[in-house]
């Protein structure tokens, strides 16, 4: 089986999904990247799904849950390179990703994670 890769940058860790997701591969990213934030203490965790045509009512509720378990420890999620069809379709399914930052691109959501770090040490 596939499995996607987890790059780190320093207190962030970056996932890249280029292929279309299938069950195992989301559920097996979950807990991959669980275990990832847990052995290095990663802050941020930034998913770009812009190469995503076709994101399901399953997938749509991994990343809320991934955005869950990462908060959970310690760590912010943003996802990042959202198509509108996807939000459109994950507007019509019910699913508002609730929890879930969300950003156009990397750089913003690179932005938005740097900021939330800073507001964390800053005490806001």
């Amino acid at each position: 089986m596939y499995r996607i890769p987890i790059l780190q940058m320093g207190q962030t860790l970056l996932v890249t999904i280029q292929v279309d997701m299938q069950d195992q591969m989301a559920l097996s990213l979950q807990d991959d990247l669980a275990n990832k934030i847990s052995t290095t203490g990663a802050k941020g965790v930034l998913i770009d799904i812009s190469a995503l045509e076709i994101v399901d009512s399953f997938v749509g509720r991994m990343l809320a849950s991934i955005s869950g378990i990462s908060r959970i420890l310690d760590a912010t999620t943003v996802v990042v390179g959202m198509q509108p069809a996807v939000a459109i379709t994950l507007v019509e399914l019910g699913l508002s990703l609730e929890g879930v930052r969300t950003a156009l691109n990397v750089e913003q959501g690179m932005e938005l994670l740097a900021l939330g770090r800073k507001e964390t040490v800053l005490g806001r």
